[in-house]
């Protein structure tokens, strides 16, 4: 595992115990609403829950009728709260999976862990059925650049900021493409626009980064 894997790790596991397998914050709110509104049909499917974290999207997918979940995260204390589906402890950079087992595989705000997001969709294409469908969410690359951060304070009040790889939208598309993925949209949540719920100093945020594209959502077709 790569040094920046294991900080990615070490994070995980001090915030696991904090984090429920359901949105805690208005931008996870907008993103799963985004993404239920993309998610091609499920029911009666294979799916992949990539990067699965506490298993929120394994239990949405139980809930949109797929007939088999598997959860797959690198973080033993995250997966153990995944009570849905059937749980896989590995990389999502390295696959447990033959070729084309899935029909649909979701991946919410995990990308940036990626280092290479070439090597990502590459192993993501490699285990999705022929026109089979890929939808993942991720932290914009633009509000990457503009110094926002994913971060939480453990139970000792210290602070905790989640390593975030950046990978350029034209980067994402061009790594799907080239594993031979079609791509079908690419969505955004923005500031004031897509999200406007309010939270505590959210009228300064909303003023200084009106616009500015906070999630990126891709559906893609192999």
């Amino acid at each position: 595992m790569s040094s920046a894997a294991q900080s990615t790790l070490q994070v995980y596991e001090r915030w696991a115990r904090a984090y429920p397998p359901v949105p805690h914050n208005p931008l996870m709110l907008a993103e799963q609403r985004l993404m239920l509104e993309l998610l091609p049909q499920v029911a009666g499917t294979r799916v992949l829950d990539l990067a699965c974290g506490s298993g929120r999207y394994s239990q949405l997918m139980v809930q949109a009728g797929a007939a088999h979940v598997v959860a797959l995260d690198f973080c033993t204390p995250m997966l153990s709260q995944v009570s849905v589906a059937q749980r896989v402890c590995a990389s999502m950079m390295q696959l447990p999976f033959a070729e084309s087992v899935f029909d649909c595989i979701v991946c919410g705000l995990a990308l940036g862990h990626a280092a290479n997001v070439r090597e990502w969709t590459a192993e993501v294409a490699r285990v999705l059925r022929p026109g089979g469908s890929l939808l993942y969410s991720d932290f914009h690359p633009e509000a990457v650049r503009a110094g926002l951060t994913r971060s939480f304070k453990d139970e000792q009040n210290t602070a905790w900021t989640v390593p975030h790889e950046l990978h350029s939208v034209a980067t994402q598309r061009e790594a799907l493409v080239a594993a031979g993925l079609s791509i079908e949209t690419v969505a955004e949540i923005r500031a004031g626009l897509e999200l406007q719920e309010s939270f505590p100093g959210s009228e300064r945020f909303y003023r200084d980064c009106h616009g500015l594209p906070l999630v990126l959502v891709v559906r893609a077709r192999k």
